[in-house]
């Protein structure tokens, strides 16, 4: 796995039935012609134009209330693929940079009252692809406060619970999270080029050590988590779920064991994977090798497996930045054949995006039915994919 650091773009938030037919209609994921440059292209221009028309004036999109939702939203205007697409909107840009900067805090968190680590994170990522010299100083205000937010719920400086490592919404004093950890180490890496030589001891990075401590009491690989939870079967080895104790894919006993087991998922194993990648795990270690056996089992672009429609475009959001990160061009199904995901995930968002530009999912769990939220996954998807042209 060679470095990977080009190939980082941002998360966002975080129907039981997939999205097909019924719910929305399209061109098939298997179709056989390749999707264009000039596609993609179209497809994010109107994305794009879609979230210019539902800004509110004062610069936010969808609520006040979570300045990360404007975060991932100005990290699509960034990544885009020309210059035409990020400048013809300056003002409106402007003003949405202005909102994030007045929800900066002095403790150098930017929030509006909660969520603090989750909020801080998504601003922090737009902050930093913007490249503007003059946010350097809240980049790196910003970095010291996620550092200084990473779980330590046991023995002070020691790795000694599953929860070590992670981080969760926003209090030392809650537990950590595979959602919160993967967008802050996002965060970090993505904004490693604003941070200037500084000690070690000052807390602007993460213990990177203890970040893998808390990936790997997250997945379902019994030789590297010994939690009771921890399940056996072949359909979950390898997977991950949502924190130790809990996957929001529910349980089941394994027949193996006899235990009760957590299930893995689909969106929760590629964040596995993408979070190991900024760890700089190797694509031989044990654990990358477990989860990318776990996805290439369980690959669909037609739902977010184990989870059905509920969070469909993080799923597919999330898979085009981890197979991306991880320099994976194709993936050898359970069946023996090997797929071309790119064309099939572009595809697939392309047959979904609506007449006015937006995406939205019928499955309103974890802010899917928000258009400006899904939209910016869908875009930021489409930009990772375009650029690998």
């Amino acid at each position: 796995m060679r470095s990977f650091l080009r190939f980082l773009t941002p998360l966002a938030f975080l129907g039981l039935l997939p999205l097909v037919a019924s719910e929305v209609s399209g061109r098939s994921a298997t179709a056989s012609a390749p999707v264009s440059r000039g596609e993609l292209r179209a497809a994010i221009q109107k994305g794009l134009d879609f979230l210019l028309a539902s800004q509110d004036r004062t610069g936010w999109w969808s609520t006040p209330e979570h300045p990360a939702v404007t975060g991932l939203v100005l990290t699509a205007f960034n990544l885009a693929p020309t210059p035409d697409h990020r400048t013809r909107s300056p003002s409106e840009l402007a003003r949405a940079y202005d909102f994030l900067l007045g929800s900066v805090q002095t403790d150098g968190s930017i929030h509006r009252g909660s969520l603090k680590n989750y909020n801080t994170s998504l601003c922090l990522i737009a902050l930093a692809t913007a490249g503007n010299a003059k946010f350097d100083p809240l980049i790196q205000q910003a970095r010291g406060f996620l550092a200084a937010s990473q779980i330590d719920m046991g023995q002070p400086g020691t790795v000694d619970t599953p929860f070590d490592g992670g981080v969760g919404y926003g209090s030392k004093y809650q537990h950590s999270d595979l959602g919160n950890t993967l967008v802050a180490l996002e965060a970090m890496r993505v904004s490693e080029r604003a941070e200037r030589p500084v000690s070690s001891q000052n807390g602007t990075d993460l213990n990177w050590e203890a970040a893998v401590n808390f990936l790997q009491s997250t997945q379902n690989l019994p030789s590297h988590n010994p939690a009771e939870w921890v399940s056996r079967s072949p359909a979950d080895a390898g997977g991950f779920v949502y924190f130790p104790g809990n996957s929001m894919a529910g349980s089941a006993k394994d027949s193996a064991t006899g235990r009760t087991a957590l299930r893995s998922y689909g969106s929760m194993s590629y964040g596995g994977l993408l979070s190991y990648v900024y760890a700089n795990l190797q694509s031989d270690d044990p654990r990358v090798a477990a989860v990318l056996e776990w996805l290439q089992q369980n690959y669909t672009v037609d739902e977010n497996p184990g989870m059905g429609a509920q969070g469909y475009f993080y799923y597919l959001h999330l898979m085009t930045k981890a197979l991306t990160a991880a320099q994976i061009d194709t993936l050898k199904l359970k069946d023996g054949t090997r797929v071309a995901w790119r064309d099939q995930v572009a595809r697939k968002l392309l047959s979904l995006q609506r007449a006015d530009g937006s995406w939205t999912n019928p499955e309103k769990r974890w802010w899917e039915s928000d258009a400006s939220v899904v939209t910016a996954y869908s875009v930021l998807s489409l930009e990772k994919l375009e650029a690998s042209f």
